[in-house]
């Protein structure tokens, strides 16, 4: 499960990475129309600190410190540094991985973040479901706003 895991955050890290690369106007990473309300460079903000608190802090005690507002409010941050953003975070989301003993997985994952208590391997499945869903958010942002 664990090498899953680690194939499946490695790939859509790196999904995540060309989607970002991909904009060829770099003003609208951060655009927003109508009833599209968050910008793709804030939603990459969003997964580099969703992962990076869950997995990173709280798995691999990184001491990485989230501020959760800050990844829908900052706006204009350069491209390049959303991609060293997205490279760390996959290095951290692999080496945590790599480190983390299979037993772990069914363990009680050390947060409760929703109503009940859960175990690890639920709550790694649900976080890439979770980059997943962003990152299709991304994708159809750039083919609607980034199509100049």
């Amino acid at each position: 499960m664990i090498e899953s895991l680690r194939s499946l955050y490695n790939r859509d890290l790196n999904k995540l990475k060309a989607e970002i690369e991909a904009y060829q106007h770099e003003e609208n990473l951060w655009k927003t129309d109508k009833s599209i309300s968050n910008s793709a460079g804030n939603l990459c903000l969003h997964l580099v600190g969703n992962l990076s608190h869950f997995i990173g802090a709280q798995l691999g005690n990184t001491g990485y410190v989230r501020h959760r507002e800050l990844e829908f409010s900052l706006k204009d941050i350069p491209k390049a540094e959303l991609i060293e953003k997205i490279e760390a975070t996959t290095i951290i989301v692999d080496s945590v991985l790599s480190q983390l003993p299979e037993a772990d997985l069914r363990k009680e994952y050390p947060l409760v973040v929703f109503e009940d208590k859960m175990t690890t391997d639920f709550f790694l499945i649900h976080l890439i479901a979770h980059l997943d869903y962003h990152l299709g958010q991304i994708n159809y942002h750039r083919r609607l706003l980034d199509n100049v």
